[in-house]
């Protein structure tokens, strides 16, 4: 949708009192024709007709009796609702049992709730605003299918009830989106959803609840024509033209539609982006001073306006459109027209200056559904600034009063003329009755995200989740499409609310980029390789040591990490000013002058500051290491952040340790690919062919360990080695871990004597020993000064860390790869989280912290994405299995017709309007019911696929995570008693609810004898 157009005149400060004013938040509706409602109100704008006329075949198959389709009077057109019966059960956490006796009205008004909640910038599950729920559906044709089947027992009966009845739509919905606020079912007829929107509006204002999701459908089963009936609502002609002198009656249709609602002030002060606002609503009845019981008033209906204009405090001079109930009806519409032409007129609206829409027109009437479709559409007309065609529309119905009337039909598009804030009415009524009367106002002007500081592109993480792979893909490539077209909206505010405004489900990917395309053909890249967040592996922090240190090295962090800045400016106040003044061009100039770096008085303060400041960030992010792994120097980080050393002992031991080693003969350190029995042979032959005998320094994998000695020698022995074996000279100016560096390991030695050393608070590797040193064992002060002597048993100690916890994943904290290669080599999975290997290491950094969140371990995403404002976005791409009970399949159903079946399309297929129209279409096959079971498990396993749905259980399948609950556990109960003969507590059923306990408690009672 493009970004609302700017008002005539910016909304003036008119004396309302704007604390009642309500905000819609977000939107979500699936429409007959259109899946959306940005394609919705590209054909309205087009004046499309959007209903379908329906062939014989596809009726045929959708249950209609071939008698009904014979009558002359019989119509088969219809709004249709595409895919109607797909479900994406799995979201809720609802069986396909469940799933498939729910009325596919509240199946869709979960779905619906949903994507209204994301497009507000919510997280469905975790919404911490008190949130209400007004849920209004049509009368349910599916649970009159299915009881009219002779196929139900009590038992079936009572369940198809609960699943059915109006009585639990807006509680289903609060119940599985975890929502507090009041949860109502509003049912007016006609009228029902815009009566919800009343009763919401008065809940926020009342302080009932923060937040309300009002939501409605109305899907017939079957979606079918219909017979007409002279003198009846319903059309002959087969096409609804509101006010049009050939009217003739209404057509039906099908829908799903939903919003959300919060006071203005508030939403306004989050930097939410509203559709429009409520300014004013009422309801009200026309009691009996009318024709008869179905019959419309104009008295009520005048009265009901004149009342949402005085909530509103507004004249009928400043309106501009006014979306009509309308549903095409020769007596309808005039009593409309005259209603509303008699109150416009009367509080200031001009001759001709309103124009008048009516959606029926475009979708048929959405019955209960249809007053939050007409909202919809009017908050788009106010919005954008474009007011739609009446769709069809020739000529006026001369029934119409024009002499004065403030109403006109428009026949084509029209840009909104005026000065001040857009407004309108809509109108809705209920046979029985009950009218309704929303006034709306166009959304305040919002400014535009800032750009950054510098004005240049800046790198940005899209994290998206969804409850399968498939469901994923749909959603990335969803957005992908839309990003291009969202050049004018802050990709800062993207990411925020990609971040904070949508669920933390298990299949997930995350891109980066610095631009909307780039990300969009990342997002199109990525969208077939997700990540399963299931099950976190346990995380070993990487330190490395001295000569992965490079210039500008804390840059990546810093933009990229958060936390990581605060972390580092606490580690650098810990040193000598001196010494820090010398470390900052050092860790932020790429141009800083790599030799001086190479210092050791200079790199081993660099990287433990920097190791540190990214520890200590990823903690705050949400990690929690079971171990640590630090390489030599890496060894006193990982004894800081274990608790050993205070942070302000650990920087003067470093600070310390460079400068007694910088102080020490300079050397060399080789890295050879080699074992360390090669390694030490290899070393004596040297020595024996009259060099000098390097010392080992450390063994770092099976397959690579490293020799020191004097540079000359190092050299000397390379050269003698030849092309034998593969080397690699060490960015190191001394030989580590031999005896050239003996005088300052006394030095550090004395000091760390001085120190008083705390215990562990998580295990960390030993360099000496090459084995954890366990959580709360003590630590000697000659720990310190002995690894810095010693040979690094790094192979060792990721050995001992891959043992005591296997599957676990190792994130280098720091400069480089080189520990992630080792630690790979141990068998762990490893990622670097600033490798330093492309011209972005900004984005390197970003990705790899995205790539952590997509695997399932705990970083805060609405950190990692950064600040920002919600915006409305694509939210998940529904596309379940085709669900329908057994007991409504026209097979069923007696006298009905005989269906063919009708093939699937696959998860998110498209199979057209003959899929959409019949609610066989590969239905699952009804479940049989279980043979005598021949063992206990046998039972227990056959009566949890009855009634949960599912078949391919395991031992460790959980009876509650498939979808059952305490209802289902009793029937559970009861079935097994009757196939075994014994009485089964549910209790014992509930605390153990593994397909393996439940079998194992039904074998026990047997032996007991426990029978009924």
């Amino acid at each position: 949708m493009t970004a609302p157009s700017e008002p005539a005149g910016a909304p003036e400060d008119d004396g309302r009192d704007r604390s009642l004013d309500i905000a819609v938040t977000g939107m979500a509706g699936r429409f007959p024709g259109a899946g959306d409602i940005d394609s919705w109100w590209r054909a309205l704008l087009r004046g499309e007709i959007l209903t379908s006329r329906l062939d014989r075949e596809r009726l045929l198959a959708a249950g209609e009796p071939a008698g009904v389709l014979d009558d002359p009077d019989y119509v088969p057109v219809r709004g249709l609702l595409e895919d109607a019966d797909r479900f994406d059960h799995e979201l809720f956490g609802i069986s396909p049992r469940e799933g498939e006796l729910m009325d596919p009205q509240h199946r869709l008004m979960l779905e619906a709730a949903w994507t209204a909640l994301e497009d507000a910038g919510c997280d469905p599950l975790t919404e911490s605003r008190t949130t209400g729920v007004y849920a209004s559906a049509s009368s349910s044709a599916y649970l009159r299918a299915m009881l009219t089947s002779n196929t139900l027992d009590a038992q079936g009966v009572e369940e198809a009830l609960r699943a059915n009845e109006p009585d639990y739509m807006a509680t289903r919905i609060a119940y599985r989106l975890g929502l507090t606020g009041p949860a109502l079912s509003v049912l007016t007829a006609c009228s029902s959803s815009l009566v919800a929107v009343h009763l919401a509006v008065q809940a926020l204002v009342a302080g009932e609840c923060e937040q309300a999701v009002v939501v409605a459908a109305a899907v017939d089963f079957p979606q079918a024509g219909h017979v007409h009936l002279p003198g009846g609502i319903l059309s002959a002609s087969g096409e609804c033209r509101p006010f049009d002198a050939s009217a003739d009656g209404a057509l039906a249709g099908s829908g799903v539609v939903a919003v959300v609602l919060r006071p203005a002030e508030e939403a306004l002060a989050d930097g939410a982006d509203p559709y429009g606002l409520i300014i004013g609503s009422a309801v009200n009845n026309d009691g009996s001073a009318k024709a008869g019981y179905q019959a419309p008033s104009a008295a009520g209906q005048e009265a009901v306006i004149r009342s949402a204009l005085a909530a509103a405090d507004i004249g009928a001079d400043t309106l501009g459109y006014l979306e009509a109930h309308a549903t095409g009806t020769r007596v309808g519409d005039p009593i409309e027209w005259s209603a509303a032409s008699s109150v416009l007129r009367g509080l200031g609206a001009g001759p001709g200056r309103i124009a008048v829409g009516a959606v029926k027109a475009n979708i048929g009437h959405l019955d209960a559904a249809s007053g939050l479709a007409s909202l919809i559409k009017t908050l788009l007309v106010v919005r954008e600034g474009r007011i739609p065609p009446v769709a069809g529309f020739r000529s006026l119905n001369p029934l119409l009063e024009t002499d004065g009337s403030p109403l006109y039909v428009p026949t084509g598009p029209v840009d909104w003329a005026g000065s001040g804030p857009r407004r309108a009415g809509v109108s809705s009524f209920g046979i029985g009755g009950t009218n309704a009367h929303v006034v709306v106002e166009q959304p305040p002007v919002r400014a535009r995200t800032p750009r950054s500081a510098d004005g240049g592109p800046q790198e940005r993480v899209l994290m998206l989740s969804a409850a399968g792979p498939d469901a994923l893909a749909r959603t990335a490539r969803h957005l992908a499409d839309r990003l291009p077209g969202l050049d004018s909206t802050s990709l800062g505010d993207i990411a925020h609310t990609l971040a904070a405004g949508r669920a933390r489900l298990l299949h997930r990917t995350a891109v980066t980029g610095r631009t909307h395309r780039e990300l969009a053909d990342r997002l199109r890249a990525a969208a077939d390789f997700p990540a399963y967040a299931g099950r976190p592996a346990p995380v070993v922090f990487l330190l490395p040591g001295q000569g992965s240190q490079r210039p500008g090295m804390a840059l990546p962090l810093r933009d990229a990490l958060p936390g990581f800045g605060a972390a580092l400016e606490e580690c650098l106040g810990r040193f000598e000013p001196a010494l820090a003044a010398r470390l900052r061009p050092a860790l932020f100039d790429p141009a800083f002058p790599a030799a001086e770096l190479a210092r050791t008085e200079l790199a081993q303060p660099a990287l433990f500051c920097v190791e540190y400041a990214a520890a200590t960030a990823l903690t705050g992010l949400g990690l929690a290491p079971v171990a640590l792994a630090g390489h030599s120097l890496g060894e006193l980080t990982a004894a800081a952040l274990a608790g050993v050393l205070p942070l302000g002992d650990a920087a003067a031991l470093v600070a310390l340790r460079g400068r007694a080693m910088q102080a020490c003969p300079p050397g060399a350190m080789l890295s050879l690919s080699v074992g360390e029995d090669r390694a030490r042979e290899l070393a004596r032959e040297f020595a024996a062919a009259g060099g000098l005998l390097l010392e080992l320094a450390a063994v770092n994998t099976a397959d690579s360990s490293v020799l020191a000695g004097p540079a000359d020698a190092v050299e000397a022995f390379r050269s003698w080695l030849g092309d034998r074996e593969r080397t690699r000279r060490l960015q190191t100016s001394h030989a580590f871990h031999t005896s050239m560096i003996d005088p300052a390991v006394r030095e550090l030695g004395r000091a760390a004597e001085r120190m008083a050393l705390g215990r562990p608070r998580l295990p960390y590797l030993s360099n000496v020993t090459g084995t954890l040193v366990a959580a709360g064992s003590e630590v000697g002060a000659g720990a310190f000064a002995e690894q810095a002597r010693s040979a690094v048993r790094f192979a060792a100690g990721l050995a001992a860390i891959a043992e005591a916890h296997p599957g676990a994943l190792a994130i280098e904290v720091g400069p480089g790869r080189a520990l992630s290669g080792m630690a790979e080599a141990a068998g762990l999975s490893a990622v670097a989280l600033a490798s330093g290997r492309t011209d972005r290491p900004g984005e390197e950094t970003l990705a790899a912290l995205a790539g952590l969140w997509s695997a399932g371990l705990p970083l805060d995403p609405v950190a990692l994405a950064g600040p920002g404002r919600p915006v409305h976005l694509p939210g998940h791409a529904f596309a379940g299995p085709r669900l329908v009970a057994p007991a409504a399949r026209i097979g069923a159903r007696p006298g009905a017709g005989t269906a063919s079946a009708v093939p699937d399309g696959g998860e998110g297929g498209r199979t057209g309007a003959a899929t959409a129209a019949s609610p066989s279409a590969a239905a699952p096959a009804a479940p049989a019911a279980p043979a005598a079971p021949a063992t206990p498990g046998e039972a227990v396993s056959a009566r949890w696929t009855e009634l949960l749905g599912r078949p391919g259980l395991s031992p460790e399948s959980d009876f509650f995570d498939l979808g059952g609950d305490s209802l289902l556990v009793v029937r559970l109960a009861r079935r097994l008693g009757d196939d075994l003969g014994i009485r089964v507590p549910v209790r014992a059923l509930m605390t153990g609810p593994t397909l393996a306990q439940q079998t194992a408690l039904v074998e026990s009672l047997i032996t007991a004898g426990e029978r009924r």
